[in-house]
């Protein structure tokens, strides 16, 4: 893996300079790594927080490699219901662990609830058709097996559950959640990791059932991501050329969005000059490309939106402020004043697409930003 020497400042205005040696792709979020590492060796939990393609996922996979853990992921947008949980669940454990355990454990434990085929080098299966009750017994079975096939090897599990909050659609009356929580706190070999937008921050805030740690992820100086870039594109042969505002360019563009970053370098580093410069009319080129392949994607996503939200997104994107809901900026774009406004911010908070007050409400997504602003120009 790529290794970088930087130098980075820290404590705000203190300008604290440290040499930091890390990994390439964990650039401006070693503080951080290293406090998710601390968390994990602990048996503790934690909620990390950000935008979507702010790194997230790529921070926590590091850090439980870090220390050592075997991985198990869950999309919950794709458990739409419990028995849909438990099946991805199952097909997490399928693909990490020892499957003549798995298999032994259905055959003494689970076998009024699960079966193991042999298909694609073992499956653990939930049996069709159970009922509710049964359902809930199958839940506390398969919530204690990564514990029991790790601790006689004294291993560690982490179970990363990304936009876990969306279980509360079917979860109503918060069983579930309650459920896994309190019983992988319980164990000693078994940490979880909920992997949320920033507007989920003020859910687990005031938890007191819980330990849980909090860990926001807030846009990358633009420093460090200069200090990416020229790393990613010396790794290619090429280089900003110095001259011209080419990394200024590129720095407004992705606004810290480590995400945007990459999608950005990976389509410069298919242009090629004999000298290796990438210059200022290589970047708006690329940035112009980029928007137009992703405009379809972009049009998708406000056929999806609210009015309320869509207003106010364009408004932010065209006019960034750190004050929304002042008497002026709601008279100048023609917002809607009192809930209609605060539910909009709320919207555009839960779905990923602005920070909260802390960052400006700024456009979470800078390359929709800047699409935001030529479609309506």
């Amino acid at each position: 893996m790529s290794m970088l020497c930087v130098t980075a400042w820290v404590e705000g205005r203190k300008r604290v300079y440290l040499n930091l040696s890390v990994q390439l792709e964990l650039i401006g979020r070693s503080v951080e790594f290293q406090r998710i590492v601390e968390v994990l060796s602990q048996d503790g939990d934690l909620l990390i927080v950000g935008v979507p393609g702010n790194g997230r996922r790529t921070l926590v996979r590091a850090a439980a490699r870090e220390v050592g853990a075997i991985i198990l992921e869950i999309d919950c947008i794709r458990a739409t219901d419990g028995g849909r949980f438990l099946r991805l669940l199952a097909e997490a454990i399928s693909q990490n662990f020892d499957t003549a355990k798995i298999k032994n454990w259905v055959n003494i434990i689970a076998k009024e609830f699960f079966t193991f085929t042999e298909e694609a080098g073992g499956k653990l299966n939930l049996i069709r058709g159970l009922n509710e009750n049964q359902l809930w017994q199958a839940f506390e079975l398969l919530l204690s097996l990564p514990q029991k096939l790790v601790e006689s090897d004294d291993k560690r599990v982490i179970l990363i559950l990304q936009t876990f909050p969306h279980i509360r659609s079917w979860d109503k009356n918060g069983s579930w959640e309650a459920t896994l929580r309190r019983e992988i706190k319980a164990q000693t070999h078994v940490s979880y990791v909920l992997v949320a937008t920033i507007a989920e921050t003020s859910i687990y805030a005031e938890e007191s059932d819980y330990s849980l740690e909090i860990i926001e992820l807030a846009p990358l100086a633009r420093d460090v991501i200069a200090i990416w870039a020229r790393e990613i594109l010396h790794t290619q042969g090429l280089t900003f050329d110095s001259r011209s505002k080419a990394l200024q360019l590129f720095l407004d563009a992705v606004q810290g969005h480590i995400g945007d970053a990459m999608v950005l370098i990976r389509r410069l580093g298919t242009v090629r000059r004999p000298d290796g410069l990438v210059t200022e009319k290589a970047v708006e080129e690329a940035i112009e490309g980029l928007l137009k392949d992703m405009s379809i994607t972009f049009e998708s996503l406000l056929m999806l939106l609210p009015p309320n939200q869509v207003h106010l997104l364009e408004a932010l994107a065209c006019d960034p402020t750190e004050k929304p809901q002042s008497r002026e900026y709601i008279q100048k774009h023609g917002l809607s004043r009192g809930g209609s406004l605060q539910g909009a911010l709320v919207g555009l908070q839960h779905k990923g697409l602005i920070y909260g007050a802390e960052q400006g409400y700024k456009l979470a997504l800078p390359l929709l930003a800047l699409w935001l602003r030529q479609r309506l120009d």
